[in-house]
């Protein structure tokens, strides 16, 4: 890493994080609903996965289902999350995020979009389509969400 790369990655990452953490313990949330780090966490993977059930939850945090029971319940009571239950049998519920969750992660979108604009602003269409070409392939091949793919 002698280029910087892996520096200037690195900083951009925790940059990102930084603003994130902002938003969600600063940006106006009521008192009694304000979220834990691991709530705001829970709630990202949530959404990473994509209607998740409690197993799956569960099972990609590497924590009991008790202790995911737990934590999605929260969610719910604070309003968040809803179960929703599946098809016809409806012996499985999914974890759906609420317009309440979507709300507070339009902060981080406008954010982005600010984001977006200044590289806009700052570096020619080729260099920003070839950076969004970059970051096309590093978040499609380059970052599997199994750690141990594609090495």
């Amino acid at each position: 890493m002698s280029d910087g790369l892996g520096f200037h990655f690195r900083q951009v990452y925790e940059r990102l994080k930084l603003e994130f953490y902002h938003e969600v313990f600063c940006a106006g949330h009521e008192r009694d609903a304000a979220l834990s780090a691991v709530e705001a966490f829970s709630l990202e993977v949530i959404d990473q996965l994509g209607k998740p059930t409690i197993g799956e939850f569960a099972e990609f945090l590497n924590i009991s289902r008790s202790n995911a029971t737990y934590k999605v319940a929260n969610l719910i009571r604070l309003g968040y999350l809803r179960k929703e239950r599946s098809g016809p049998d409806r012996r499985e519920s999914y974890l759906v995020l609420t317009d309440k969750y979507y709300a507070n992660a339009a902060l981080m979108d406008d954010y982005v979009a600010a984001l977006v604009e200044r590289i806009r602003a700052r570096f020619t269409p080729q260099e920003t389509a070839e950076f969004s070409r970059m970051l096309s392939i590093i978040a499609g091949e380059l970052m599997p969400l199994d750690a141990n793919d594609g090495k």
